[in-house]
């Protein structure tokens, strides 16, 4: 079971993480980046209406569009993969709505909660984590798959920073 709580740990920061980029992540992106990073940057669309937060959105949807924001602006989302790049912003909110309605439950039960309903609810969050990265892998993969070499790297970069960052933190427990 550790492991499968290690990889929900480690992806949901990927995808729930901090908007503000860390230094060394930075760094890695713009060692990544080249003359063909720059000429797509040129080229890409200005980010479409699926990138911009609802209306008075919670803290978590917040982390969420801000997280979705800052992927299409390293990423350097082109017209050409919007596609792509709209099915996976809809994983990413799914997802993201599927752990605020459970973390909501736990939440309104956790005071008539027993021991043993407290391990099942954690088992559900596992179960949603897995469920959510079973979406988000494909998703990522389409997108990934049309990106550019240049493109490649910085998400290379960023994902080799966040699987860094999570392997720090395992390893201080």
């Amino acid at each position: 079971m550790f492991p499968a709580v290690a990889v929900a740990i480690l992806l949901s920061t990927f995808i729930f993480g901090n908007p503000s980029a860390n230094s060394a992540e930075l760094g890695q992106a713009r060692a990544a980046k080249s003359l063909a990073a720059h000429e797509l940057l040129a080229q890409a669309s200005p980010p479409p209406a699926t990138t911009e937060p609802a209306p008075a959105p919670s803290e978590a949807d917040a982390a969420v569009e801000a997280r979705i924001k800052e992927l299409h602006q390293k990423l350097h989302i082109t017209t050409a993969q919007q596609t792509q790049w709209n099915n996976l912003v809809q994983v990413m909110r799914d997802n993201a709505k599927a752990m605020i309605d459970l973390q909501k439950q736990r939440a309104q039960d956790v005071n008539s909660m027993t021991a043993v309903d407290a391990v099942k609810s954690y088992a559900a969050v596992i179960e949603a984590h897995e469920a959510g990265m079973n979406k988000f892998v494909p998703a990522f993969q389409a997108l990934y798959d049309s990106m550019s070499d240049a493109q490649k790297k910085i998400a290379d970069a960023m994902f080799r920073s966040r699987v860094r960052s999570g392997a720090k933190k395992g390893s201080k427990s």
